[in-house]
C-alpha cells in the first residue's frame, strides 16, 4: 500500500511539473499577434466566465423588472377596474336623474296645461293589500289637501285621496275594486261609469283592466276607443284620460266592456293632486 501511495504522489507530481513546464513555455510564447499565449488563454477563459456572469445578472435583473412591472401592471388594472367600477354607478345615477327630469318635466307640463290649479307630490308608498290598489303621497292636510281630491299624472287619472293626514295622503287608485268614477267614450260622447273589475271579474283584476258600465246598449262603442272623464262626479276634472276600451261584449242586451288603463300605477313617481272641483259646465262638442 505504502509502494501505490507513493507512485500516486509521483504521478501527480509529475503531472504537476509538465503543467509547470506548459505554463511557462506559454507565458513565453506569443501568438501571431504578439500576445502571450498564456495571457490570451487565460483572457479568453476569464472573458466566457464574465460573460456568463454578465448574462445572468442581465437575466436576473430583467426578470426582477419583469416581476415589478406585473405587479405595477396589476395595481393599475385594478385601479382601472375601480374607475370603471365608479363610472358605471356614476351612469347609472345620472341616467336616475335624467328619467326624473323627464318625470317632473312631463309633469310640470300637465300642470301648466291643464286649466285646473294642481300640487305636485312625491309617491312615498303603496297599499299591501292585492284588491285595494292604494298609494301614500308626501302632501297632507297641512298643504291644503282634503278627502276626494283627484290624483292625475301626465297619461291619464290616478285616483282619490281618501284618507289625509297633516304630512302625508292615502290615495285610492282607478284600479281599487272599490273605486269609481264618471267617463264618457271621446268618439261617441256615451257616458258611463268606471269601476273595479275586483268584485265581479278577478281575473280582469289581476290583468289591470277595469270595468265600463251603464253605457246605453244603443251607444256606439268600438275596442281602442279612449275613455276620458265626464265630470260629473264632482271629483275628476272633465276630459282627463283613463283609458282604452280593450273588450266589448254584450250579455243580456247590455255591455260588457274592459277598459285598460292609461297609467302605469307600478311606474309612479310624482302626481299631481288637483285642488279645486272640476268645471261641470258642458263644453261645445256636447253643445252642438
Amino acid at each position: 500500500m505504502a509502494v501505490l501511495d507513493i507512485r500516486q504522489r509521483t504521478g501527480w507530481l509529475f503531472t504537476a511539473v509538465i503543467v509547470g513546464h506548459i505554463i511557462l513555455i506559454s507565458a513565453q510564447v506569443n501568438t501571431q499577434r504578439g500576445v502571450p499565449v498564456l495571457e490570451a488563454v487565460t483572457f479568453g477563459a476569464f472573458a466566457e466566465v464574465q460573460r456568463a456572469a454578465t448574462s445572468a445578472v442581465a437575466t436576473t435583473q430583467e426578470g426582477w423588472q419583469n416581476y415589478f412591472a406585473l405587479q405595477q401592471i396589476r395595481r393599475d388594472n385594478e385601479q382601472l377596474s375601480q374607475e370603471v367600477a365608479q363610472l358605471r354607478i356614476t351612469l347609472q345615477q345620472e341616467r336616475a336623474l335624467a328619467q326624473q327630469s323627464r318625470t317632473l318635466q312631463q309633469t310640470l307640463g300637465l300642470r301648466d296645461a291643464a286649466e285646473v290649479k294642481t300640487m305636485a307630490a312625491a309617491v312615498i308608498g303603496s297599499g299591501p293589500d292585492a284588491f285595494f290598489r292604494t298609494m301614500t303621497i308626501d302632501k297632507g292636510t297641512q298643504d291644503g289637501l282634503r278627502q276626494d281630491m283627484a290624483i292625475i299624472a301626465p297619461a291619464g287619472i290616478v285616483g282619490r285621496i281618501i284618507m289625509p293626514s297633516r304630512r302625508a295622503s292615502k290615495v285610492q287608485l282607478l284600479i281599487d275594486r272599490d273605486a269609481g268614477a264618471g267617463v264618457m267614450i271621446e268618439r261617441s260622447r256615451a257616458q258611463g261609469v268606471i269601476s273595479g273589475s275586483g268584485a265581479t271579474d278577478e281575473l280582469a283584476f289581476h290583468a289591470g283592466l277595469i270595468d265600463l258600465e251603464y253605457i246605453p246598449s244603443t251607444a256606439d262603442v268600438k275596442v281602442g276607443d279612449r275613455v276620458v272623464t265626464s265630470g260629473v262626479d264632482g271629483i275628476y276634472p272633465k276630459g282627463f284620460v283613463v283609458g282604452e276600451i280593450q273588450s266589448v261584449e254584450r250579455e243580456a242586451g247590455e255591455y260588457r266592456i274592459k277598459v285598460r288603463p292609461a297609467v302605469d300605477f307600478s311606474s309612479l313617481e310624482t302626481v299631481l293632486v288637483v285642488l279645486n272641483a272640476p268645471s261641470l259646465t258642458v263644453d261645445a262638442d256636447e253643445g252642438r
